[in-house]
């Protein structure tokens, strides 16, 4: 039986162009961690004057917002933990490399969606169950 021996980063991809990569990923989550700051700002002014004198309409629609806010952070935060990821894979080598089967994910891809993790096989086999 052969040894099991970790994939590193194709080929397919430069070091300039990894660096670009990372660069792109880490401008994304300086931007993001700047929403999620005023996410969270307008999320703690609005539970300051939460429900002083709203009727039912502007309380609902003032609940609505908050929602929204908790919604975008969340989704913010997620996206920042991705594109951690991703430069956590850049870092170690292993980035290009499905984490499913283990070939490597297409340079379109990754170039459309630098956080992916699977190659498309993987993520159609993911996505039916």
């Amino acid at each position: 039986m052969a040894a099991v021996t970790q994939t590193t980063t194709p080929s397919m991809w430069s070091d300039e162009e990894l660096a670009e990569v990372r660069g792109r990923l880490q401008q994304e989550i300086d931007e993001l961690e700047a929403d999620i700051l005023r996410h969270e700002t307008e999320i703690a002014s609005g539970d300051v004057t939460q429900g002083a004198g709203d009727d039912q309409a502007d309380a609902g629609a003032k609940t609505y917002e908050r929602e929204r806010e908790i919604a975008l952070t969340l989704n913010a935060r997620d996206l920042v933990a991705q594109n951690e990821r991703a430069i956590a894979r850049i870092d170690a080598g292993t980035y290009g490399v499905c984490e499913s089967c283990h070939k490597p994910i297409g340079k379109e891809r990754l170039q459309a969606f630098p956080r992916a993790t699977l190659c498309v096989a993987c993520k159609q086999r993911e996505e039916r169950r």
